[in-house]
């Protein structure tokens, strides 16, 4: 019985394959050798499902702690897309409005199925197993979260992250000053003594060198440059800006309102609030109104400026 005949279609794609390998300077025969003898590959495999499965390490015997872990650790994955989508705006060549608006859309994407999903923080676990075992976690706190810290580092330029009563001062200070006064350290200092607080100390230790060298990638390159060194006079500069203006209050406002709306649950007690793990101060970290962080100041207006983070609480609590 004669052989079937070659489809021309594979022998086209062989030669193909064949001149990327010559020009690479490889075997083909032997690359298709390791075809024939390899396995297929396996979703659990490529995924590595059973490793992911293992990763929750819970410190105590309090089933809700698990739910506390996997929420943190996909809420990471989140913001591993979101840092995905930077490195793709910031180091396109010849970037168009197309690329851009897709690539905010899919972070804007990200942080509303975030922010849609904090119930599971909120609702998803008992007070009462919170308050235990969160005693156990002491002194790691999601404030010590590089990524998301990566992720303002690549959206803005720095001096927009420095604490607000710092800006002016700061001004055309280098990358390295304003890290100094950025808005978050005054989140981690001890609420008694105004002292840094363990869970800073470790965080600055562990991530400040990689904070800097990010500062200095994204100078001329984060979200914020690469909008107004490509599309202020562009045809579609209304849409660009109405995307950048939901991003910002995504991650600058319904985020950490998200985060105060759990802090608040589990940490609020009359006549005093709980402390946060690691003594962060919750109170006058999360909300918007103090920090009045934006990534593109100019897009907002003097009295959106002012009233930062005011509307979004009132829609909470119409939500409640």
């Amino acid at each position: 019985m004669a052989d079937n005949p070659v489809d021309e279609n594979l022998l086209n794609q062989l030669k193909k394959l064949q001149a990327k390998y010559d020009y690479l300077g490889q075997d083909l025969s032997s690359y298709l050798d390791g075809l024939l003898y390899s396995d297929y590959l396996t979703y659990w495999d490529y995924v590595h499902v059973d490793t992911l499965l293992s990763l929750q390490n819970p410190k105590t015997s309090f089933p809700d702690e698990k739910v506390f872990i996997i929420y943190h650790q996909i809420t990471e994955l989140y913001f591993k897309l979101v840092m995905l989508e930077i490195e793709q705006i910031s180091t396109r060549q010849n970037i168009d409005e197309k690329f851009f608006i897709e690539r905010i859309d899919r972070m804007i994407r990200y942080f509303q199925n975030l922010e849609n999903s904090f119930a599971i923080m909120v609702d998803g676990m008992e007070k009462e197993q919170f308050l235990k075992f969160r005693m156990a976690l002491l002194p790691a706190s999601g404030f010590q979260s590089a990524q998301y810290r990566f992720i303002e580092i690549g959206s803005t330029d720095m001096i927009n992250l420095v604490a607000a009563h710092e800006r002016n001062a700061l001004e055309n200070a280098d990358i390295a000053a304003m890290l100094d006064k950025i808005y978050w350290k005054s989140g981690a200092t001890d609420l008694a003594t105004g002292k840094k607080t363990l869970t800073l100390q470790q965080f600055e230790n562990r991530y400040m060198a990689e904070f800097h060298e990010a500062g200095i990638k994204y100078l001329d390159k984060n979200l914020r440059h690469v909008y107004r060194t490509n599309f202020l006079n562009s045809p579609r500069r209304d849409e660009i800006v109405r995307k950048l203006r939901e991003y910002d209050t995504l991650v600058n406002v319904f985020w950490p309102l998200a985060h105060l709306k759990s802090a608040a649950t589990y940490l609020k007690r009359d006549p005093e609030d709980v402390k946060a793990t690691g003594g962060t101060n919750w109170q006058k970290y999360l909300p918007p109104r103090f920090q009045r962080r934006m990534f593109f100041p100019e897009l907002w207006s003097e009295e959106e400026k002012q009233e930062w983070g005011i509307a979004a609480v009132k829609k909470l609590m119409m939500q409640q």
